[in-house]
């Protein structure tokens, strides 16, 4: 196989965002793109990752392939590219080479590790309530809500989405209403909780895309999807907090 990026920044961003959440994954080569299911190590998130084939310059692939990579590792390689750099990425023998083409040509070679883990398959999800809106809405929700509580609350209600922190003396609430940029689908009055510890590291996918989607349920996993059409699709599916009260 041989990849080439002109735009080496999609992913250099995805790598680093997943690099949060996931130390090593298993990356597939198809036909369609560069793809990645992988868990964090504490099982509570799923990350879903594909970089389309048409985001590429070149995209040689007589088979399909696959490597397991130590992330933070790539992600120090990743990090040296600079924006005009070409990246091309070679699978020879048992190691990645990662070429970055600009001034100069720097190959780097990462070595391709065992993983244990069996395969992870993405989960069929089934959701009441739909909602896509500009990034910063939701990045500044997700801040909002970590000055008060470690924990948030996701409540949908047609046309209207309220996000709610609660810590030991202080609460914030925000208020979301449809509009041009914001479309919310809910028909009955859903609400959900979820680690901000988790969503802080997953809305840093705000890199890729301008808008993202929010899918979610009662005491049910969340799925955050960004979007670049015809370029990457990061997405996280992240396991709820299930209330007591």
């Amino acid at each position: 196989m041989k990849l080439t990026l002109a735009e080496p920044s999609y992913l250099k961003e995805s790598i680093a965002i997943i690099s949060e959440l996931v130390n090593e994954a298993r990356f597939k080569v198809t036909k369609n793109g560069l793809e990645m299911v992988a868990m964090d190590p504490a099982n509570v998130a799923m990350v879903i990752f594909k970089l389309l084939s048409s985001s590429f310059t070149e995209y040689d692939v007589k088979e399909e392939a696959e490597m397991a990579i130590n992330l933070q590792n790539l992600k120090q390689i990743l990090r040296r590219a600079k924006p005009n750099d070409t990246l091309t990425l070679e699978l020879l023998e048992n190691k990645l080479s990662v070429q970055l083409r600009g001034k100069t040509v720097r190959t780097f070679s990462l070595p391709i590790i065992e993983l244990e883990d069996r395969e992870q398959r993405v989960p069929d999800l089934k959701f009441p309530v739909n909602i896509t809106m500009p990034c910063d809405v939701l990045n500044d929700s997700v801040e909002d809500a970590s000055i008060v509580a470690e924990s948030l609350a996701f409540e949908a209600e047609p046309k209207k989405l309220h996000i709610f922190a609660q810590g030991d003396l202080s609460h914030v609430k925000v208020d979301i209403e449809e509009d041009d940029n914001t479309k919310i689908e809910a028909e009955v009055k859903v609400r959900s909780k979820y680690s901000i510890e988790y969503l802080k590291k997953m809305v840093a996918g705000s890199k890729l895309s301008e808008k993202v989607s929010i899918h979610f349920n009662k005491d049910y996993p969340l799925r955050l999807d960004y979007t670049e059409v015809d370029k990457v699709q990061l997405s996280f599916i992240l396991a709820p907090r299930v209330e007591n009260d």
